[in-house]
Order: C-alpha cells, then structure tokens, then sequence
C-alpha cells in the first residue's frame, strides 16, 4: 500500500461549563469515503499518541482512523484550572466531544467504528448507549465494566506483590505521597505485571504517562492520583448497567495479566446483546503493543466482518 493520506487539523467545540473557547485536535490516516475508525485514547488525559499502532487496520485492513486528543490533553485545550472540578470533568464533557467530532465529520451518514481503551472504552460505551446513527461496531479493550469490580482487582493484585513493595505502597497512600522516588519504583513493579509487560515500555506509552502528568486535572479529578487508587468522581460508575443499550457487535479484549481482569470486564460480556470476548494470553493493559499483530487480526477480521 502507498503512504497514506494523512490530514490533521482542529475542531472548534463548545464545552458545557465554561466560556473559554475550545478546539479538538486531531489526525486522520486515509481517505473518509469508507467509514473510518474512531479511536478513544484512555486516562482520562492519556492522549493520542499511544494509540497510534492503531494505524496498523489502515495499512493492514484499508480502514481509515481518526485519531484526536481529548480536551485537556495533548494538542487540544487545557484547563489546567478545572483541577478538582467534578462539575466540570464528567462523562458529558467527553461524550458532548465525541458527538461533536462525529458530526464534524459527518459520521452519522458515512457510518463508523468505535475503539476504546481503558477510561476510553468507558466514553465509548457511554456513547454507544444513546445508539447514535452511524455507528456500526465498536470495540472496548482493557475497558472496565464497573469501577467497583476494577478497584476490587486493584486490591487482590496489589496484594499480590512483594511484600517490600506492598509496604511501601501503603505508607506512601497514608502520607498521601504519591511521587516521592519511593513511591514511583514500588508503583512500577505492579505497572511492570499488569499495566504493560514490554521491556523498555514503546516511547509512545511513555508519551502518555507523560501527558498525564504534565496536566493531570482530568485524571486526578475522575480517576484519582494513580492507577490503582481510584477516589474521584467515576468511583462509582457501573457501566454494564446500560450495556442492555449498545444495539451493535462489540468485541471484549483484556490480556491475561490485565489491571482489567476477567471479574472486571464479564459483566459487559453478559450485558451486552451482540457480544465476543477474547483475553489475549500474553499481555496486561497494552494489549494493542503487547500482542500487536494478534490484536490487529482481531480487530481487523471484527470490523471487516459482516
């Protein structure tokens, strides 16, 4: 195949809750007269670049992928100010954003495929429960079904570390540390099993990391100050509670080794009506690095499929 069409460019958006005006950035890889593949980068605030090895269905499979930032991260607006505003950071801002692309592009006409990853894998099924015109499958990789269940896996997995380095996560959480280097190395050895297994990790993930911690009003906001702490304001979210919602065939992908283990992703598998789950036997979080031409093959073959 040749080199691809590559466009980027930014979208203006009205964001509930404030007057400042925004932008969405964002890349598209091919031609948008087939319908493309919609990529939601996790965090919240993890970025784009990550996800770029998405790429791989435009040159393998001839989809086209729109890549963006989300608000508040990478190379769309920031409000750095908004640190703490549980008003301001909710699933609406994101989904309001989502909606707003898709129109830009006019993907309730072409047709379209959405791919999640973690928190985006929760925007993407919040989206999917309004069953928008257009969209034809989507996908949620290392997606939780239920923050609860998620925080459960956290503490089994957390409590399976060395005892050294469980120690010192426990008195760094009771100090409220979480970026003292003592910290930081004990956080790395639960990221190393079960967050991404690759060792040196793909710069793009780096990237990521990068991103969050560069603006992490968002992430701190909604999530908490780190993977396996989770006190903001979706804590409580039970997604698979609307599953019954999303209409399209959705594919389920975790690795066997995944944050998101099996208890936090089978109630989607249980809820949602047209439904496939596949748990890639090598890889954590980052199955989309992790087992790279597997998770493309299955993507690939998902969406191309009738």
């Amino acid at each position: 195949m040749s080199s691809p069409n590559i466009a980027e460019g930014e979208i203006d958006y009205t964001a509930p809750g404030t007057s400042v005006p925004c932008k969405t950035w964002y890349k598209v890889v091919g031609n948008l007269d087939t319908s493309p593949l919609v990529v939601l980068h996790g965090g919240p605030g993890g970025g784009h670049e990550y996800m770029t090895s998405l790429i791989d269905l435009y040159e393998k499979y001839n989809i086209p992928v729109i890549l963006y930032d989300q608000i508040r991260c990478g190379r769309s607006t920031h409000f750095p100010d908004k640190m703490g505003d549980e008003s301001f950071w909710t699933f609406e801002l994101f989904v309001q954003e989502l909606e707003n692309l898709v129109t830009h592009f006019d993907l309730h006409q072409l047709g379209f495929y959405l791919i999640g990853q973690s928190w985006g894998g929760m925007l993407g099924s919040s989206y999917a429960f309004s069953r928008p015109q257009g969209l034809k499958k989507l996908v949620l990789a290392g997606a939780p079904a239920s923050i609860p269940l998620y925080a459960e896996a956290c503490r089994y997995l957390l409590s399976q570390l060395p005892k050294d380095v469980r120690d010192t996560l426990e008195e760094c959480e009771k100090k409220g540390d979480y970026e003292s280097p003592e910290y930081e190395k004990a956080s790395a050895v639960f990221y190393g099993r079960h967050f991404c297994r690759l060792d040196p990790w793909p710069e793009s993930i780096l990237t990521a990391l990068g991103h969050i911690k560069e603006d992490p009003a968002a992430y701190v906001t909604m999530q908490g100050p780190s993977e396996f702490t989770i006190v903001g304001n979706f804590k409580d979210w039970e997604g698979w509670k609307e599953a019954h919602k999303i209409e399209v065939p959705t594919l389920l992908i975790n690795g066997k080794y995944d944050e998101m283990r099996d208890p936090v992703m089978e109630p989607w598998f249980r809820s949602i009506p047209k439904v496939r789950w596949v748990t890639l036997e090598n890889s954590s979080h980052m199955t989309h690095y992790e087992e790279r031409d597997r998770f493309m093959e299955l993507c690939g073959e998902f969406l191309r499929s009738d």
